[in-house]
């Protein structure tokens, strides 16, 4: 499971990176949220993959640590969803303005030569 993970990660990050290098400003913004989503995973792998077991403490008895996930990056990682899903919202914004202002979605605002 943890190399799927891994890979998956990977592809996001590959993906993300080769849409941020092309010229129009969408795909940079597409490319911005796979990264955010990539680093959102990464942070989740690193609170442990378990199935099925409990997030937070049920009694106060000797604890075994390895029977419980960390739910610390749990709430980090739901946190950064909620900051990511409105930086995008707001890139999406700048986008319209900068395409209503300059008529392009170019990054440089020119289209190229043909």
């Amino acid at each position: 499971m943890e190399f799927i993970l891994a890979v998956g990660i990977g592809v996001l990050v590959a993906s993300g990176v080769w849409l941020i290098l092309r010229p129009r400003t969408f795909q940079v913004i597409i490319g911005l949220s796979l990264i955010a989503y990539a680093v959102n995973l990464f942070i989740f792998a690193m609170g442990r993959l378990r199935v099925g077991a409990p997030p937070a403490l049920t009694s106060t008895e000797a604890i075994d640590a390895a029977q419980y996930t960390d739910p610390v990056p749990q709430a980090l990682v739901l946190t950064a969803i909620v900051i990511s899903f409105a930086l995008t919202a707001l890139f999406l914004v700048v986008l319209l303005a900068a395409r209503g202002l300059t008529g392009t979605d170019h990054v440089d605002g020119r289209e190229p030569p043909e």
